[in-house]
């Protein structure tokens, strides 16, 4: 609760273990609605997965990257805000032809 209520702005900043619990969690929804290991989401300092069908990456930079902050990407996994008002915004740094997650948007619900 104290996420959701956060991103509605009705609390302070969450305790940064249940941030980084929401964070990773969520990254794990979105990894098994779009399983595969074309594009690499990173949350720092929290986690990065691989998802979205396509061709494996397996050294180096990957060509797809997705990097957000865990409020961004919170507010982007429970629909709170738009793939490309976050992408337009600035608030998402999307690279590659794969990298946007638009159709897997949002993964959880609050």
């Amino acid at each position: 609760m104290a996420i959701s209520a956060w991103l509605s702005g009705e609390a302070e900043k969450p305790a940064r273990p249940a941030l980084a619990a929401a964070v990773r969690l969520s990254l794990r929804a979105l990894a098994a609605d779009a399983p595969g290991r074309s594009v690499e989401v990173r949350v720092p300092p929290f986690a990065a997965v691989q998802c979205v069908e396509g061709l494996r990456h397996t050294r180096g930079t990957p060509p797809n990257v997705i990097e957000t902050d865990p409020r961004t990407w919170l507010e982007l996994a429970t629909g709170r805000l738009q793939w490309t008002d976050a992408v337009e915004g600035g608030r998402v740094t999307a690279s590659g032809t794969r990298a946007d997650l638009a159709h897997w948007l949002p993964v959880v619900r609050l």
